[in-house]
């Protein structure tokens, strides 16, 4: 059996454990406190960081690179069209989401919020929280025009752009930062992706200390 090493609420590991999900590969989780710097973790990814991946023999890191590497050796069901024009479409916004939404956002307000509180690092910056609380409202009207123009993020059938920016709002959703209300559309994106079986063991993850939102496993939200 395949093994994770994560964090729950990291939107890297949900987006290969969405993956993963989704081509139906059993996977063990093992939750890595990777702040602390174990030996053994580093040995494992000397960049300290989650996920990693233990699969068919091989010790795979960064969330990009284990999400090829899945689709490449495990192709249906698919998770990046055929067409060239369309892959670079889904990669375009996986990068988007996991760079700039992250950096704008993710950063900003779960990092803050709750990294810190686990990681004992001290208290939110008020300053950080308030320009993910802005940011993030343009990246809901962002994908408010483009599932205007598609029936998915990326295009007409769902992607790995759309497990990336699930694995995002998911983890977001789970302390209350996303204003669903802003653009139904979004809402009925989310809605649709979240009642997806792979979207399963997400719903079920709890956060010591922290209580997840009274919607987040709720499917009729």
């Amino acid at each position: 059996m395949a093994r994770l090493f994560h964090v729950p609420l990291s939107p890297f590991c949900r987006k290969v454990r969405l993956s993963l999900a989704e081509k139906k590969i059993e996977v063990e989780l093992v939750e890595e406190r990777y702040w602390e710097q174990d030996p053994d973790f580093l040995r494992r990814n000397p960049a300290g960081k989650v996920p990693v991946l233990r699969m068919d023999g091989i010790i795979m890191s960064e969330s990009a690179a284990i999400c090829e590497y899945i689709e490449e050796t495990r192709p249906e069901p698919s998770l990046l069209p055929s067409d060239p024009v369309q892959r670079l479409e889904v990669r375009r916004l996986v990068s988007w989401f996991d760079d700039k939404f992250h950096n704008e956002v993710t950063s900003n307000l779960l990092y803050e919020r709750v990294n810190k509180k686990i990681m004992k690092q001290g208290y939110p910056d008020s300053a950080k929280v308030k320009a993910g609380a802005k940011a993030i409202k343009f990246h809901i009207d962002y994908m408010a025009w483009l599932l205007e123009h598609r029936r998915w993020l990326a295009g007409n059938v769902m992607t790995l752009a759309d497990f990336a920016a699930a694995a995002h709002m998911s983890s977001l959703d789970y302390t209350s930062d996303v204003d669903w209300n802003r653009k139904e559309v979004v809402k009925d994106w989310y809605a649709k992706i979240k009642s997806r079986p792979a979207f399963r063991s997400i719903l079920a993850d709890q956060v010591f200390g922290l209580r997840p939102s009274k919607h987040y496993n709720d499917l009729d939200f």
